[in-house]
């Protein structure tokens, strides 16, 4: 469910693709906190990637903005 994403990959997208991914990732990261609060969760380390896969869209997304 949660891959890591790398930072090649994340070069060439612009920046509505990396609004709409983040968007993408924080609904994941509510549902699993909302899952994990109900019943618990059987992978609760994907938490953990999809805010690292969030903090390295918004860090090459500002990485766009300087250039």
């Amino acid at each position: 469910m949660a891959d890591v994403l790398n930072t090649k990959d994340i070069k060439g997208w612009d920046a509505g693709k990396i609004d709409a991914k983040v968007a993408d990732i924080r609904k994941q990261i509510f549902n699993l906190k909302m899952q994990q609060s109900a019943s618990g969760m059987e992978k609760p380390h994907q938490l953990k990637i999809l805010k690292k896969n969030i903090a390295r869209l918004l860090n090459e997304k500002s990485a766009g903005k300087a250039k």
